[in-house]
């Protein structure tokens, strides 16, 4: 598989990846909320001051708190920004919500970056995808290695840590954000996803974390609802009047009954609060 790197050869230093990014032709960049794109637009700036450019893509599954982290992310960087219109939700398979889900989005996605690239002269795109991406099946991947997408992170022999290290001294405002997902990673797997499902979780991810929580995920399945925070904050959640406060609103977002995970992000979920 095209990203399989080679785990002997050692890693690129910054400066050896701003060089071999500029050793080719100006880039696009799939810019998310997260710090991994991010670094990459950061990167490709460097390497080419003004001509590179970061597009992120909006639609149901993506939370406004992820198209403003990528807001912020550019502005900081000074790369030029573009925000398009990609839904996935457009694609049936996507909507089936199976396994491959992730695929058919990141298929969805890819086609709307390279149909606008290719409609102002580009032909290189470059994403975020790192080392620890590789260490187990992610479809969407495979998706963008479909279409054509570079891996520059990959190439570099960058995992996560190192990729954070490298935001810090950067600066870039989203350095220590937590790794997030689509809205759609919330829903059982098999369930049918739609644009009201998902609005509902986002609404009911941003009342939560409203509170101060510092990562929010509200898992659903068959119209129940669990609220996962980091583990070092599910004592706070779990306090009252808070911890019934909170599944009230998430129950006022139209889910019944909703639970709170014990041991937090990945947890097993407890019996409804009354």
């Amino acid at each position: 598989m095209r990203t399989e790197p080679s785990r002997a050869r050692p890693a690129l230093s910054g400066a050896e990846l701003v060089a071999r990014l500029a050793a080719d032709v100006p880039p696009v960049v799939a810019l998310s909320g997260g710090v991994d794109s991010a670094l990459v637009a950061s990167l490709a700036h460097e390497a080419f001051p003004g001509r590179a450019i970061a597009v992120t893509l909006t639609g149901t599954a993506v939370a406004s708190a992820e198209r403003a982290s990528a807001e912020a992310a550019a502005r900081a960087i000074g790369i030029t920004h573009v925000v398009l219109p990609g839904d996935p939700i457009t694609s049936a398979a996507y909507r089936s919500n199976g396994d491959d889900r992730c695929y058919h989005c990141r298929t969805v996605e890819t086609r709307t970056v390279l149909a606008w690239g290719r409609a102002h002269g580009r032909d290189r795109f470059l994403d975020g995808v790192h080392l620890d991406d590789l260490t187990d099946d992610r479809p969407g991947v495979r998706a963008l290695d479909e279409a054509g997408f570079l891996h520059p992170l990959v190439d570099a022999g960058w995992g996560k840590a190192r990729i954070r290290l490298e935001a810090r001294r950067r600066a870039l405002p989203n350095w220590d954000r937590p790794s997030n997902a689509c809205l759609a990673s919330r829903v059982a797997r098999g369930e049918p996803i739609d644009a009201e499902l998902l609005g509902r979780i986002e609404r009911a991810e941003a009342l939560v974390a409203a509170e101060g929580f510092r990562r929010v995920r509200v898992r659903v399945s068959r119209g129940a609802a669990r609220i996962e925070v980091d583990p070092a904050e599910v004592e706070r959640l779990a306090e009252e009047p808070l911890a019934s406060r909170l599944v009230a609103a998430v129950r006022g977002a139209g889910f019944d009954p909703v639970s709170i995970a014990p041991r937090g992000y990945g947890g097993t979920a407890l019996p409804v609060v009354p």
